[in-house]
C-alpha cells in the first residue's frame, strides 16, 4: 500500500491509499474532473507526489439581451 498525494501544480488536491502508484500519461479522475498525469515522484518507498494536469472547466455564460427591458 502506498501513500499517494495528488498535486495541480502546487494546489494540494487529493491524498490516497491506492494498492498501486498511476503511472506518467495515464488518465484519472479526481473531485469529477478529468485529467492526466504529468510526473511522478519517489519521496520514500511508501509516499509518491503525483503531478496532474486538469482539464480546463469551460461555463457558458448566457447573453442577456437588454433592448427588452423598460427604460426610465
Amino acid at each position: 500500500m502506498f501513500v499517494v498525494h495528488f498535486f495541480d501544480n502546487k494546489k494540494l488536491l487529493l491524498n490516497q491509499l491506492l494498492k498501486r502508484v498511476p503511472s506518467v500519461g495515464e488518465d484519472l479522475t479526481i473531485k469529477g474532473r478529468k485529467g492526466k498525469v504529468s510526473s511522478v515522484v519517489s519521496i520514500d518507498e511508501k509516499n509518491y507526489h503525483v503531478q496532474v494536469l486538469l482539464e480546463t472547466v469551460n461555463k457558458n455564460k448566457l447573453i442577456v439581451d437588454n433592448s427588452k427591458k423598460k427604460k426610465r
